[in-house]
């Protein structure tokens, strides 16, 4: 359903952008966790800008704080294209400490010390984001959902197989979808009404009232036990005094869940990118409908150079040179060189990544411009990648770029 034009008006939209993303360390050593590089050409926080802008959203405040020089050149490369002369901009928005003398303790801490944007904005609706996430929503969908029950706050939710679930916080809802609990990593998560093999995962997407908003960030600001967070204070004290409900993303016509990946640890990185590979692909990056920004890089078209070369359910980015070599369910990000004879299975290589002739990669992650040297393995012998690298709790082999390979 499209909304008119005046709730549009009367929405301010904010990302969070500003976490350290420890778990997903080294990779976040020197950048922003949206920052991050995610299939080949984009950064992660493009899946969330650009379902704003698809679902006609066009005033967005993004709150950045560790690693934010990274945030910021990627939003002047990539997003500079609204017209703040017409009311459409895309803010990058460090701590003011207007009010108060300190970083951000916590998502709940960022606005409270972003209510100058509200009392500018004077919104009635106020859309709260993550920049860490992959998944296509419609945000005025959600946002005719709330409005329709009225509510106070509506958090986002995925329906995830309850064996899954408890790695997530979790709302327990009635039968109309109004939240009567939260729980955070519960052991035993409650099921759905009508589907009790699934339990409902707060997505990190909220539409708060901005009164309401306002409010509690107020409140819980003079709470000193409390961690100013959205889930593990802020929800849990308005369930039961407040109207909370939660937006089943689903598909409307199948009712199975809609693609969302959290992916702000490694091997969650990792699998979300082979999300994106094969004909059964989890993710589609080709969707005309939905379509995804990225930057996109001033280079030359990939070349694959010779006769026999092996490519297979992978994505190449533009720039890349592929001599005699195989790569199979891999991602290449822009100009990527892999010489002849290397074999990349399984891998995440950043920009301009380089792999000399007879390299052998496998279930790794590279980041941007590392040089591995003629006939040097990534993957094969775990003892000796430990010495080196950082490796995953699912044997995933991360590559930072400050090291420097040679062949012993």
């Amino acid at each position: 359903m499209t909304l008119p034009r005046q709730k549009l008006k009367e929405l301010t939209t904010i990302i969070m952008a500003g976490g350290r993303g420890e778990r997903l360390f080294p990779l976040t050593r020197d950048k922003a966790k949206p920052a991050i590089i995610f299939g080949g050409t984009y950064r992660i926080i493009d899946f969330t800008l650009s379902n704003c802008l698809n679902s006609g959203i066009r005033n967005i405040y993004v709150l950045s704080q560790y690693g934010s020089f990274s945030l910021d050149i990627h939003l002047r490369l990539t997003w500079d294209i609204l017209r703040p002369d017409l009311g459409e901009f895309i803010y990058s928005v460090p701590p003011q400490q207007i009010t108060v003398n300190r970083w951000y303790r916590g998502t709940a801490d960022s606005i409270y010390q972003n209510l100058n944007l509200l009392e500018y904005e004077r919104p009635r609706q106020v859309l709260i984001l993550s920049g860490d996430h992959v998944y296509k929503m419609d945000y005025l969908a959600m946002l005719d959902f709330h409005l329709e029950k009225g509510a106070d706050l509506t958090v986002g939710a995925v329906p995830a197989p309850r064996a899954e679930a408890s790695a997530f916080g979790i709302l327990h809802v009635d039968a109309d979808s109004k939240v009567i609990d939260f729980l955070e990593k519960p052991a035993e998560p409650p099921g759905m009404p009508g589907n009790p093999e699934f339990s409902l995962v707060s997505m990190g997407v909220y539409i708060f009232q901005a009164k309401t908003l306002v409010q509690e960030v107020i409140a819980d600001s003079k709470n000193p036990d409390s961690q100013h967070d959205f889930g593990r204070n802020i929800i849990p004290r308005m369930v039961g005094k407040k109207k909370v409900y939660a937006y089943p993303f689903q598909d409307q016509e199948t009712g199975e869940p809609s693609y969302w990946r959290d992916i702000g640890q490694l091997d969650a990185y990792f699998t979300a990118h082979q999300d994106l590979l094969g004909p059964g692909a989890s993710f589609n990056l080709f969707d005309e409908e939905w379509p995804l920004r990225g930057y996109v890089v001033p280079t030359p078209p990939a070349m694959f150079r010779g006769r026999h070369i092996q490519v297979s359910d992978s994505l190449i980015a533009e720039g890349c040179i592929i001599e005699e070599a195989g790569v199979k369910s891999s991602v290449l990000s822009p100009g990527v060189q892999v010489g002849a004879g290397a074999d990349v299975e399984e891998a995440i290589l950043w920009d301009k990544v380089s792999l000399g002739a007879g390299a052998k990669i496998r279930r790794a992650v590279i980041e941007d411009g590392v040089v591995v040297p003629p006939g040097f393995t990534i993957g094969y012998d775990p003892e000796a990648d430990a010495q080196l690298f950082t490796i995953t709790e699912g044997g995933i082999v991360v590559v930072p770029n400050n090291v420097r390979l040679e062949v012993a």
